[in-house]
């Protein structure tokens, strides 16, 4: 199991290069679908998979609409791919960038104590994020209902300030 986190963080660092060395749009929304999905990957292994799947359809989700609204926004015919001079200039730099700060905090670094949640104990009743939902959702209820009424005030703002001149159906005759 180890390996298999090293791969996600590995793909984790991977896509943040991608990320950050990437002019284009769609390249750069490819880079975060990774980076989410190696994110959650790593919560998986530390035992968290309720919390991993609900993070991971909030993160689609949430990059959709900034994927769609920034492909709108820059329609370019030819974008600038990961194989061109320039971003590969980039993410060798953020590379060598990455290497030298993980080579410089190695000396405390041992894989052979790692240990991931479902290696610690044999006979787990229950698991700790389906135990913090029903939390969240005992205690934390009241939160639930003013995040909802903050974003549907934020929609209501939004909609107020992006509607311009014409009023549309509330206008007075």
């Amino acid at each position: 199991m180890t390996y298999v986190m090293c791969i996600f963080m590995v793909g984790l660092v991977m896509g943040l290069v991608v990320v950050a060395s990437n002019p284009s749009p769609y390249f750069g929304a490819l880079g975060l679908v990774v980076v989410s999905g190696m994110g959650c990957g790593m919560l998986v292994g530390h035992g968290a998979p309720f919390l991993s799947l609900i993070l991971f359809l909030i993160y689609l989700g949430g990059m959709l609409v900034v994927f769609a609204y920034s492909a709108a926004l820059a329609a370019e015919p030819y974008p600038e791919t990961l194989g061109s001079r320039s971003v590969a200039l980039h993410v060798l730099m953020y590379s060598v960038a990455v290497s030298l700060g993980g080579a410089y905090f190695w000396g405390g670094w041992y894989a052979d104590s790692w240990a991931t949640a479902d290696e610690l104990g044999e006979f787990y009743v229950s698991r700790g994020d389906t135990m913090g939902v029903a939390m969240m959702y005992s205690s934390g209820g009241w939160m639930l209902v003013v995040g909802a009424w903050v974003l549907l005030l934020t929609l209501f703002v939004v909609l107020e300030l992006s509607r311009g001149l014409n009023r549309g159906a509330l206008r007075a005759v």
